[in-house]
């Protein structure tokens, strides 16, 4: 059985979700490595955090191997949809549409990328119907 994250990832945790996500499962070193290229961050830094997500369970770690490999619990798709689900029944009691006009309205948004929300849109209308 799949135990599931106990709690919601922090902005850290969620950095080394991303490296996980991309790389699949990594060394330590490997996530340090990815980490360093944008931020300086001690390499016993990055160890603790996967210890404390090993035991949150949002990560799991292999020990098969003489350097633990730690892989993502789920995938960032899942992460994604709690953390959103999660924000829309907190702060927006659960309008999509209150969420999708306060991101709009927060930054400025390309006729590009309104064409592909309206395009996603309609494809998840298709979708439900």
């Amino acid at each position: 059985m799949v135990k599931q994250p106990s709690s919601k990832p922090t902005a850290s945790e969620l950095e080394i979700l991303g490296v996980l996500w991309a790389r699949g499962p990594s060394t330590v070193r490997e996530v340090h490595d990815a980490l360093s290229e944008k931020k300086a961050l001690g390499y016993t830094t990055v160890l603790k955090l996967l210890q404390i997500m090993t035991a949150k369970g949002t990560v799991r770690r292999d020990e098969g191997q003489r350097a633990h490999v730690y892989e993502a619990c789920q995938s960032a798709t899942e992460t994604k949809r709690q953390l959103v689900g999660d924000v829309l029944q907190r702060v927006f009691e659960g309008s999509a549409s209150q969420l999708m006009i306060h991101a709009l309205e927060g930054r400025p948004t390309s006729n590009e990328e309104l064409e592909e929300l309206r395009r996603l849109l309609d494809e998840y209308e298709r979708r439900t119907r």
